[in-house]
């Protein structure tokens, strides 16, 4: 995806050259329970942290030993990134696409946050969000991270990117939220996929770089907020992964608030289950236009028609189709929605009750 401005490209912050959620598993009384971030409450974001003399360096010191670097090859490409532990007994989420490669027979590497090296496999992963949970076995005392609260962020919170930019582990870099709910299409230049990731961004000007992939932002209490996406980058050619730049000071990560939810199905079912509409859309110069209805799908169900101009979604206003598909799937399969639109001049609204995601439509 091309942002506004002419000459800046998006980036996935996977580097090539060339993580997941935590469950805990519980056997007899012999078998150790492991912790987990998903069962864990989310922690309030908050300025607290003043009463050390450094609390940014508090925050790193917490999140950084439950921080790993991910080598991923299909024997001919290999592409690094980053990834969270969120489980004491090995799981951990990261980026699909920083694991993609290894999907078919591929290779997975781990380094722990003591410097060892672990064979890892997939757990589970999802195109549409761009997650994915890998798991190192013979594990049984990592360090979970503690997840905060994303919908508690406000514009300007300070924030932190936590990853291995550029196979330079343990880096950390600082910045605020610059932008919420900010609409980010990774399209699929950069992945074996077919399907589009779409999402519903955390926009940050903390620096981060090719090997940020999934990696975590974590709040001034290092509690992890979101976890690190995509950068957008200088560049003359359109599209996105055309360019492998460095931070421009745009970087996007996924909320946690929306990654827990997908990190709990992967591991769970080891796929993520989506909202859906049915319709298939367009950017006109009227607006997001439905260009086409599914039968019997829930919007065909709601009485939306093809020409109908989507203006907004619960109330939301809706910019474009990538604003509108990520609202969506930011929804749970049964949410009832309204969707206002303009047709034949007048203004109309809809109920629809939004089904489960079936396939790469929206």
């Amino acid at each position: 995806m091309v942002l506004p401005v002419a000459v800046v490209a998006l980036t996935l912050t996977s580097g090539f050259v060339g993580a997941a959620t935590a469950t805990a598993l519980q056997d007899d009384n012999d078998t150790p329970t492991a912790t987990s971030s998903l069962d864990t409450p989310a922690s309030a974001v908050s300025d607290k942290s003043a009463d050390s003399q450094e609390p940014l360096a508090d925050a790193a010191a917490k999140v950084l030993p439950s921080v790993v670097s991910i080598v991923s090859s299909d024997g001919r490409q290999t592409g690094e990134g980053t990834g969270v532990i969120i489980s004491s007994d090995g799981l951990i989420l990261t980026n699909n696409h920083v694991v993609e490669l290894a999907v078919d027979g591929g290779d997975l590497k781990v380094t722990l946050p003591d410097g060892s090296k672990a064979d890892a496999t997939i757990k589970g992963r999802d195109e549409s969000s761009d997650l994915a949970v890998i798991e190192v076995k013979g594990h049984d005392d990592l360090k979970p991270a503690t997840f905060g609260k994303s919908g508690d962020l406000q514009v300007g919170d300070t924030v932190m990117a936590v990853g291995s930019p550029l196979g330079l582990d343990g880096s950390v870099t600082s910045g605020i939220v610059s932008a919420l709910d900010r609409a980010i299409n990774l399209g699929n230049e950069m992945s074996q996929s077919t399907t589009s990731a779409v999402i519903d961004a955390i926009q940050t000007d903390a620096a981060i770089n090719p090997g940020n992939s999934g990696g975590p932002l974590v709040d001034a209490d290092g509690n992890v907020v979101g976890i690190n996406t995509a950068i957008a980058s200088l560049n003359q050619s359109a599209g996105l992964g055309s360019s492998q730049g460095g931070s421009i000071g745009l970087g996007f990560a996924i909320p946690i608030d929306d990654a827990r939810v997908i990190a709990d199905q992967l591991v769970e079912k080891g796929e993520a289950i989506h909202a859906y509409m049915g319709v298939r859309l367009t950017d006109t110069e009227d607006g997001v236009t439905i260009a086409g209805i599914e039968s019997g799908s829930p919007a065909d169900k709601a009485g939306l028609q093809e020409g109908d101009v989507v203006t907004k979604i619960g109330g939301d206003k809706v910019d474009d189709v990538a604003s509108l598909t990520a609202k969506i799937r930011s929804r749970k399969p049964g949410d009832k929605v309204t969707i206002e639109v303009t047709r034949d001049g007048k203004s109309h609204e809809a109920e629809v009750t939004l089904g489960t995601f079936p396939n790469a439509d929206s």
